[in-house]
């Protein structure tokens, strides 16, 4: 169906008609459209997430292809990267195209696979990255997330391998000798009072440290994941100085929520990394209003409750975000970043940096009809039972948020409408 999207303000402030014919925007009004009353509402290009678990194939139970596009549909976004920690892990060809024919079909958002670094996500072996590139899938980016690739002559091969292509690898930076398995609180008073594995933030910043040194000496692309320290940062911005090559994304809950909310053991805030504390929340913060975090990422991780309904050492570490990333970052930071900046760090950054055509693109005519129309006054409080997901793992349940998405487009289609 063809639109007319009627007074929308643009993220420059700007009040504009959009018109909407075969999936593109046009420079004037179809036939037959019908129009969508946009007044008071702000239209960005639809958002970008560069770290989705979806979780099938495997973990159906916990999450699909399409339930988890439906949560990115409502959450404003029409791109997602799916993780590569699926059941069978997504580390050869054939599996990368079995996800980006999942996304297809699925159709309510655009779903580009990730492929893992390593066979099966074991950290001995590469996977087939220039064969996951040259296929249907065109894998672009790279990532064992949830394992960190300690082997340091690994991950440089690696950056060598994707070089060619401008791939990226994307790191979860966590170093398994200063934060093994059993850490899972933020090191301080707290996790000491608790009796939890302490998960000390420089565990996070040496692993940062080498990766974009690695990434100078092969001249190559490396992505920061959930990054979450005021060390991890400091190592970013200091990299970026010196003209390496290195993005670096920031979660939601990482910018809202705090290591006290262990206090009580409930597994929803169990999440690796941690949850930090309120100067490691301040510097990511201060980090992504100015640049040095580049974009927004969810860590999107849906569990099932079998999955979460142990003691806190034991539950998986997980949580929602798709659907209230948007609301979240306005919440902490809209007002620096502005709806410019907003958009930025929520599509056109991300787009650029997974090498996502057609997503993150100008709201001009000739574009894809990707786009999100934000209500900026509208507040709601969370309630997890009312998700898109098929999991219930959500932190922000009973918060008041700001409920700002009222109609996700993609490729001209409409997603999501309330």
């Amino acid at each position: 169906m063809n639109h007319i999207i009627s007074g929308a303000m643009l993220p420059d402030g700007t009040i504009t008609d959009l018109f909407v014919a075969d999936g593109v925007l046009v420079d004037e009004a179809p036939s037959g459209a019908q129009t969508i009353d946009a007044q008071g509402l702000v239209v960005l290009p639809g958002l970008v997430d560069m770290h989705t678990h979806l979780r099938e194939p495997g973990r159906e139970d916990a999450e699909t292809v399409e339930s988890g596009t439906l949560a990115a549909a409502r959450g404003g976004f029409t791109a997602v990267c799916a993780m590569a920690n699926t059941q069978p892990v997504t580390d050869t060809a054939e599996k990368a195209e079995h996800i980006l024919d999942l996304g297809e079909q699925a159709g309510h958002a655009q779903v580009v696979p990730i492929g893992a670094i390593s066979e099966g996500l074991k950290g001995e072996r590469l996977a087939e990255l220039a064969l996951m590139h040259r296929s249907r899938a065109n894998v672009r980016m790279f990532s064992d997330d949830g394992m960190c690739l300690m082997d340091a002559q690994l991950m440089r091969r690696a950056l060598e391998w994707v070089k060619p292509f401008g791939g990226l690898i994307a790191q979860h930076s966590q170093d398994s000798q200063l934060a093994g398995p059993g850490a899972c609180c933020h090191e301080s008073e707290i996790s000491g009072r608790l009796g939890l594995g302490g998960w000390p933030p420089v565990a996070e910043a040496v692993i940062v440290a080498r990766d974009v040194m690695l990434a100078e000496a092969t001249g190559s692309r490396v992505h920061v994941c959930h990054i979450s320290t005021a060390e991890g940062v400091d190592v970013v911005r200091w990299a970026k100085r010196r003209g390496i090559q290195v993005t670096a994304e920031v979660t939601p809950h990482h910018l809202l929520l705090g290591t006290e909310l262990l206090e009580g053991y409930d597994t929803t805030f169990k999440v690796n990394p941690p949850l930090r504390t309120s100067e490691h929340r301040e510097a990511i913060r201060e980090a992504l209003i100015d640049g040095t975090i580049d974009v927004v990422g969810t860590d999107h991780a849906p569990h099932a409750p079998q999955d979460k309904d142990h003691a806190f050492v034991d539950a998986r570490p997980g949580m929602l975000g798709l659907e209230q990333a948007l609301a979240v970052v306005m919440e902490v930071a809209g007002e620096e970043l502005g709806w410019g900046g907003i958009a930025d760090r929520m599509s056109v950054a991300p787009a650029r940096i997974a090498g996502i055509a057609g997503q993150g693109r100008p709201l001009a005519p000739g574009e894809p009809a990707n786009l999100v129309l934000v209500d900026p006054s509208a507040r709601a409080v969370v309630d997890k039972r009312e998700s898109a997901s098929l999991s219930r793992n959500n932190p922000y349940d009973g918060l008041d948020l700001p409920d700002p998405v009222r109609l996700t487009m993609y490729r001209g289609r409409i997603t999501h409408q309330r």
